[in-house]
């Protein structure tokens, strides 16, 4: 039998992931994700060509950092900072034939001045 009197499973019917929550021994709940998607952080009007429902924000970072620098919002640029490396982001507006030289001198500008956490 699948579920044990301690355990839970839980399925979103409106997307194909699956959810295992389990009671251990200790008292705490782990929770277990089948897919390593995550939910959608990032306007669906910058990332209008994927399917958010599979979008892999791990494998396609470099898309969503470019977006993001050329057209997010500074909520958007929060929850990018959150998702990826400072590292990571530098890396990618370097890397980048898409963004222009003002975007990327901008870029490297704002992740380095604070702003972004003061405001």
């Amino acid at each position: 039998m699948f579920l044990r009197i301690n355990t839970i499973a839980v399925y979103q019917k409106t997307k194909p992931s699956f959810l295992l929550l389990s009671n251990a021994k200790i008292g705490t709940f782990t929770l277990q994700r089948m897919n390593n998607k995550r939910p959608h952080i990032i306007n669906s009007a910058l990332l209008w060509e994927y399917d958010l429902d599979t979008f892999n924000y791990d494998k396609l970072y470099k898309i969503v950092i470019e977006r993001v620098v050329e057209r997010g919002t500074l909520e958007q640029w929060k929850e990018m900072v959150k998702l990826y490396s400072k590292e990571q982001i530098l890396e990618t507006i370097d890397w980048s034939a898409q963004l222009d030289q003002r975007d990327k001198e901008f870029s490297r500008f704002f992740l380095n001045s604070g702003f972004l956490h003061a405001a």
